[in-house]
């Protein structure tokens, strides 16, 4: 497994990864007047790296491919980046249903954790997860991540307001880092 920038030659990989991966992705996703084929197709990556390619040179996002054997299988993000004396950013990701279960996501979301603390700078990475989201739920806890609430009808998903449960993870909860955790044995 590997972390990589998003490359405009991945656009077609991209789209057919998305769509083979529709109903795995759907639940979790946000609610969008397109259609799931339009809003995953090469063109639509190619306006989705553009827009993070501009986020990412002001600082507020860094978005990372994550690649299994060569292959693109998923993303994680680091997003809403806030600096000063917050020095915070969200946490977002995906993966491949066909590399789900193998510790691909949890090692890459771990490597993500320990660069936002580390060369970022940051103090806290918020997980906003949906209840229902095991495996994710799984993920950010065997991290170390800290269940901290309920956001009642937070963010518009796959149709509907939906509540959120807020994970949060801070620089100082890992000493020796997320990556650290997951050698130990946090993932499976």
């Amino acid at each position: 497994m590997e972390l990589s920038p998003l490359r405009r030659r991945d656009a077609a990989e991209w789209s057919r990864l998305r769509n083979a991966n529709e109903e795995w992705l759907r639940p979790w996703e946000p609610t969008s007047g397109q259609s799931w084929p339009a809003r995953h197709s090469p063109a639509a990556y190619r306006a989705m790296r553009r827009a993070l390619a501009r986020r990412a040179r002001t600082g507020v996002t860094v978005p990372f491919a994550i690649r299994v054997e060569g292959r693109l299988a998923g993303q994680v993000t680091v997003d809403n980046v806030v600096r000063g004396a917050m020095r915070s950013g969200w946490l977002g990701y995906w993966i491949d249903r066909g590399v789900a279960g193998r510790g691909m996501g949890s090692l890459a979301v771990a490597l993500v954790c320990d660069h936002a603390f580390g060369a970022m700078g940051l103090h806290r990475l918020q997980a906003d997860i949906r209840p229902e989201n095991e495996p994710s739920r799984r993920l950010v806890e065997r991290l170390g991540f800290t269940r901290e609430g309920v956001l009642r009808r937070y963010l518009d998903i796959d149709g509907e307001w939906r509540d959120h449960l807020a994970y949060a993870l801070l620089a100082d909860d890992l000493p020796r880092g997320a990556l650290a955790r997951w050698r130990d044995g946090a993932a499976p």
